[in-house]
């Protein structure tokens, strides 16, 4: 990251640039920095101008307690500005949470886009996260940080013995490092349900993207995104999974983006 651009509560947040044309913000998903967007970034920079950042505790960007959502928000209306006034959102997972809420919270933006937001459907995947958020509190309060990036990767499904090849692997320092920030992944997601009366508010277009080979439930999540926002569209991408190929998104995206009103 080769810029900074400085938040209202006067947090620095590291972010790239590339591209002209109109401007695109890419969101990271949980245990991620903005190098995971960015082989996407590279991709829509021949058409758009691109941005993607360093969320807040994680990566080159700086933290400032106490956290809340609302900060998150104010990171990307500096994002926005740093962008000229206005912006596409694109979000990846619980990143696609965070964009859904600053679309709703009034921030300048033309279109927005996400996939696979891991909402829940049902009172027992709503139950199964409330007890993730009880655990992943304790842990971090604890400072138990690898225990706390256990139960992330349980929460996405990974075998416990791809757990443990994963603690012993020279990622898991890394991970370990950015384990505070899945307290901000998960206060992101509100309690895990689709916010349907708050999308109900959002103005502009959105796009609502899932894998054809991801689980149902993150397709049927997608589908609800799409539902309840007033000019909301869902589609799926044939073959892909929640670790979408950038080469297969990108198209989509810059159909999209590219699309004018």
């Amino acid at each position: 990251m080769d810029k900074k651009t400085i938040s209202r509560d006067g947090t620095a947040l590291a972010y790239a640039r590339a591209g002209q044309g109109p401007a695109v913000i890419l969101v990271s998903g949980a245990m991620s920095t903005g190098g995971t967007v960015a082989p996407l970034a590279g991709l829509l920079a021949d058409r758009f101008t691109v941005l993607w950042y360093d969320r807040r505790g994680r990566g080159e960007s700086g933290d400032t307690a106490p956290y809340a959502v609302e900060r998150e928000v104010e990171d990307l209306a500096a994002l926005v500005d740093a962008a000229g006034g206005e912006a596409a959102l694109y979000g990846i997972s619980s990143g696609g949470a965070l964009v859904l809420e600053a679309v709703a919270s009034g921030l300048p933006v033309r279109r927005a886009a996400v996939y696979e937001p891991p909402f829940a459907l049902d009172e027992e995947a709503a139950r199964g996260r409330a007890e993730y958020t009880a655990h992943l509190t304790e842990a971090l309060a604890q400072g138990r940080r690898g225990d706390a990036v256990e139960l992330f990767l349980r929460l996405t499904g990974l075998a416990g013995e791809m757990i443990r090849r994963a603690r012993q692997s020279p990622m898991w320092d890394g991970m370990e490092a950015i384990a505070p920030s899945l307290a901000y992944d998960d206060a992101v997601m509100g309690g895990g349900r689709v916010p349907r009366e708050r999308l109900a508010s959002v103005g502009v277009p959105v796009l609502a993207v899932a894998g054809g080979a991801s689980p149902p439930w993150l397709r049927e999540a997608a589908r609800a995104v799409a539902e309840a926002t007033p000019q909301g569209t869902y589609r799926t991408l044939e073959e892909q999974t929640h670790m979408v190929d950038p080469n297969v998104l990108a198209p989509v995206l810059a159909e999209f983006f590219g699309q004018r009103g």
